[in-house]
């Protein structure tokens, strides 16, 4: 049998190293692009876009060409995010030790 204590301690341990891995996820910086780069957003793992570029060339465009570029740029920006809070996620489950593909529920 288990020791009670043993797993409260791993417990607290798991909770720790999703709690650290939550706020490495928050300072990691993504960049979006769309229009083969003409359009750059920079969003944190927090999903707030901290910055936009768009190319000088661009600047002539019609309006919602412009408007679907930068779209496109902070859905691939978010695609990045969601992708590095998978792997981060995956590295969590071994280290907790479950099984490979354990969903954690948040």
């Amino acid at each position: 049998m288990t020791d009670f204590n043993e797993l409260m301690r791993q417990a607290k341990q798991v909770k720790d190293k999703m709690e650290q891995a939550k706020q490495e996820l928050a300072a990691t910086v993504v960049v979006g692009q769309s229009g083969a780069g003409a359009v750059k957003v920079r969003m944190n793992g927090s999903f707030d876009a901290i910055g936009v570029e768009i190319d000088e060339a661009l600047q002539n465009e019609d309006k919602e060409i412009l408007e679907d570029l930068v779209c496109a740029a902070i859905n691939d920006a978010v695609r990045k995010i969601e992708q590095e809070s998978r792997q981060a996620m995956r590295g969590m489950a071994g280290f907790a030790g479950l099984p490979e593909g354990f969903k954690f529920p948040f």
